[in-house]
């Protein structure tokens, strides 16, 4: 399951109703303060026109403050139940989804999960020798996950050598210098390939720290390090055409990860004991039996489905007769139910660009044991 989708899959189990906004909460220009402004008021007048109790409406008022101080475009998602603000997360990056105010019985989280995407996560580095910027993406998700700014010592590397017998004794103390330097965004590297599972780790800057920082990074970090020759740390380095690059290997290397994704499934296709299932229906039946392991959803192109969430195993339903006693809490967006359902049989989820998975497919998966044949009917 994605980091974001199990870190609220409790909230699944507990019963409605749920407020929730979903906004743009930009405030870079004069017409963003005055939205800002606003904001608070329409988002409970919304909501009490939808019913929701006085204590909800105090709380998501509260909660929906103009996010002052953060770089635009910015997105924030709030969840209220019973006068308490479950959520409350500014979001880097425009609406993923378009925007929303509504009271549910069920939570939706999929703006969340569109924010912080499980999959292809990547870091860019940017060193010099006394200095490192490091930022960790997720393709697909706007803006930066994570930043890290790594100061290193530059006392010796101001310094001028007068020259005489000090001079290379000075050079082997600034290279020590420079290596610890190094060291620093080398373990920070290594922290965000380890713990965040980076694929891919570009890294630029200042042709000896490169070589430095390259070195000293662990043999997972190394095993997906691409490097560009810019120094984007000096004045007067061109910043669009490292950002063009940066996305140039981003865009391969994820296409890489979707074909690997793909090629899986159509692996599975046609055999007698397939390890996958595509379609709602199919999908919808293994997600009952608890059997997905990886859920591949085109969430745009189910946006406009419904599926029953259940109050109980087994959790989602398509048609009436499928309850196996549990009640029909709502009828939801498919991409909503889905997501519910995998969080609640700890599935991963992988959401796919438009057009990622074959003609026709709207959503897949992966399975944790085969479907076996199909039992002949008894004569």
């Amino acid at each position: 399951m994605t980091d974001s989708l199990s870190k609220y899959s409790g909230l699944y189990r507990q019963d409605g109703p749920w407020c929730v906004a979903y906004v743009d909460a930009s405030t870079g220009t004069v017409d963003g303060l005055e939205n800002a402004d606003v904001q608070p008021d329409n988002v409970r007048n919304t909501l009490e026109g939808l019913g929701a109790s006085k204590e909800d409406l105090t709380a998501i008022e509260g909660a929906i403050q103009p996010a002052k101080g953060q770089p635009s475009p910015v997105s924030r998602f709030v969840l209220v139940r019973q006068g308490e603000v479950v959520i409350n997360e500014v979001l880097p990056g425009a609406l993923v989804v378009p925007e929303r105010v509504s009271k549910d019985d069920v939570p939706d989280l999929l703006p969340l999960l569109k924010h912080h995407p499980d999959g292809f996560a990547y870091v860019v580095v940017e060193a010099s020798r006394d200095e490192g910027e490091i930022r960790l993406y997720r393709a697909g998700a706007p803006g930066v996950e994570a930043s890290q700014h790594v100061q290193g010592d530059d006392d010796s590397i101001k310094k001028v050598p007068v020259g005489g017998w000090s001079q290379g004794r000075y050079q082997r103390h600034t290279e020590e210098v420079w290596r610890r330097n190094a060291d620093q965004v080398a373990e920070e590297v290594d922290k965000l390939v380890r713990e965040r599972q980076a694929k891919l780790v570009i890294l630029s800057g200042d042709i000896r720290a490169r070589q430095l920082v390259a070195d000293q990074l662990s043999e997972a970090a190394k095993a997906v390090l691409s490097t560009i020759d810019s120094h984007t740390l000096a004045p007067g380095s061109d910043r669009e055409k490292f950002d063009d690059e940066v996305n140039s290997l981003v865009a391969r290397q994820w296409a890489e990860e979707q074909r690997r994704l793909m090629d899986r499934l159509a692996e599975q296709e046609g055999q007698a004991n397939s390890l996958s299932a595509t379609g709602p229906g199919a999908v919808v039946h293994a997600l009952q039996q608890a059997q997905v392991d990886d859920l591949v959803l085109d969430d745009g192109a189910l946006a406009d489905h419904t599926l029953l969430a259940l109050s109980a195993e087994p959790w989602v339903a398509t048609t009436e007769g499928e309850y196996l006693g549990a009640d029909v809490v709502a009828k939801v967006s498919a991409p909503a139910a889905l997501l519910r359902a995998a969080a609640l049989t700890d599935a991963r989820v992988q959401l796919v660009p438009s057009g990622a998975l074959p003609d026709g497919v709207q959503v897949a998966a992966l399975l944790r044991w085969p479907t076996g044949p199909e039992v002949p009917a008894e004569a």
